[in-house]
């Protein structure tokens, strides 16, 4: 069944509880990019985010027999909060079922708003399950966060603001997605306005349902999805949403964590504002967008859609907007342990600025020395490299290696002649009281920890990095180990990092 998304947009009601949202220059940006780039500033909803206008559309087109018995919401974020504030301007009961692991201070903001909160299961599939089953139980209506009709209209009016507020030319505008409801929304108003507009929606390329489904054909469910992006963090996009997207979106373009970062920066140094890395994405998609297209003098849009940011995970994005930007570079070089050598390094480093320097005394002939640089660019990075092999020092550059961002980075110099047999693994897991303890107790007691580093960054989720001596005739037991834990793992064992620093 198709429907007519224009009109249900210019009946959508939306502005009882949403507020018509800025459509602002973002100057430092725009200069560096050499591109007008303006911020469609949905971080300034009363919610901190569009969700609302979807969520509140959905309910009041509710008959109002169905709205008196409540209505109920799966959520770990920002559309409990719009469904919250929703049901509490029509005076209607609303129950938000919310993972057990969603962080205390989005529990109390939906808590503060009216709404009950019910809290179950580990993940939001967990959540959403458990609501279907009270929906049927209580009689209540779900209100979807993105596959539904009048959802996607609520958050398409975000599309007939940015043509009102911006009539010049515009060459793209670029949205996060996570189930797909609000690119489905705006590229539906615009495309049918606008076509010659571009349409770009943007995903982590650790949770990217949507990229993985319109190059499938058919919607594709991932196995898991990263959380940094906790807000698009979606295993499968929606139905309606998926089809909206094959009709109307022109690419999808996918950023990692550093980039996310990066954009966190540079909103905040251009606004004040801190946005949440789902927020960030489409700042950053726009970014990497001028880079790969060499273009100048073009309007683009990016929709900074939410600012539900705990402020523990700051200390993560100032660490990790520096390589982002493409502003730090990490290497290892590995010099003669011998005397006048490490002048000789410094020397090859020049008036450069250090970020970091780490070195410990290990063989007696070689040295191996971590090193952060400051850098220009990519390409200074490279050339840096460059440099130092032709001073005569082997190098490796570990600018995009997690192991190292993540880890080893904090621990270089600890190499052992004792560690025999010896695997190393990352693992992530859901960041709640009691989980390193349920990790470290179900090891076997037969294998030795022979390396342990788990560093507490805020976020949602903790990420501990484990040397582990298994015998080689124990691998088929460690594999059903690591099988049946239920985190998601990684196998660092021929890490060039590892091997040189600690392995």
């Amino acid at each position: 069944m198709h429907f007519d998304y224009l009109e249900r947009i210019l009946t959508a009601r939306v502005y009882d509880v949403a507020q018509e949202t800025p459509l602002e220059l973002a100057p430092n940006l725009s200069a560096r990019l050499q591109n007008q780039l303006l911020l469609k500033r949905e971080d300034m909803q009363s919610v901190f985010s569009f969700k609302l206008r979807g969520a509140y559309n959905k309910m009041a087109n509710l008959p109002p027999d169905l709205l008196q018995q409540g209505v109920i919401a799966a959520s770990a974020g920002n559309h409990a909060q719009g469904v919250a504030l929703g049901a509490h301007r029509l005076g209607t009961h609303a129950v938000i079922v919310m993972p057990v692991t969603t962080p205390q201070v989005k529990v109390d903001a939906v808590r503060s708003r009216g709404a009950e909160v019910v809290l179950y299961g580990n993940a939001y599939d967990d959540a959403y399950a458990h609501a279907r089953q009270l929906e049927a139980e209580k009689g209540m209506t779900f209100i979807h966060p993105f596959d539904d009709p009048d959802v996607i209209a609520g958050q398409g009016t975000i599309g007939m603001e940015i043509l009102r507020q911006y009539q010049q030319p515009i060459h793209a505008i670029f949205v996060a997605i996570g189930g797909g409801g609000l690119m489905s929304g705006i590229a539906a108003y615009i495309k049918r306005l606008r076509p010659e507009i571009k349409l770009i929606g943007v995903e982590p390329v650790d949770a990217d349902s949507m990229y993985q489904s319109l190059k499938a054909g058919e919607r594709v469910r991932l196995p898991q999805v990263g959380l940094f992006a906790d807000g698009v963090a979606v295993r499968q996009v929606g139905e309606e949403t998926f089809r909206l997207c094959q009709q109307y979106v022109d690419e999808i373009i996918l950023v990692n964590t550093d980039d996310t970062c990066a954009a966190i920066k540079d909103v905040f140094e251009d606004t004040r504002s801190i946005l949440e890395p789902a927020g960030a994405l489409a700042i950053a998609a726009a970014k990497a967008y001028v880079e790969r297209e060499q273009i100048t003098g073009q309007t683009l849009i990016a929709v900074a859609c939410g600012a539900n940011m705990n402020f523990d995970r700051l200390r993560f994005v100032a660490e990790r907007a520096e390589l982002g930007e493409g502003r730090e570079a990490i290497f290892a070089v590995t010099i003669p342990e011998e005397r006048g050598s490490l002048r000789r390094f410094c020397e090859c480093i020049g008036k450069r600025n250090l970020t970091e320097f780490n070195y410990r005394i290990a063989d007696q002939s070689e040295a191996h020395i971590f090193v952060g640089l400051q850098i220009e660019n990519r390409a200074d990075a490279a050339q840096m490299a460059q440099t130092f092999e032709q001073c005569g020092f082997k190098t490796i550059d570990l600018t995009d290696d997690e192991l190292t961002k993540l880890h080893l980075r904090h621990m270089v110099g600890g190499r052992s002649t004792l560690a025999q047999n010896e695997l190393l693994y990352r693992f992530e897991f859901p960041e709640r009281p009691g989980a390193l303890m349920k990790f470290v107790s179900s090891m076997s007691p037969d294998w030795n920890i022979s390396l342990f580093h788990y560093r507490n960054n805020g976020a949602d989720y903790g990420r501990i990095v484990v040397g582990m001596q298994v015998p080689p005739h124990e691998m088929a037991d460690w594999q059903a180990f690591l099988d049946t834990l239920g985190y998601q793992y990684w196998d660092e064992s021929h890490n060039s990092a590892y091997k040189l620093f600690l392995g």
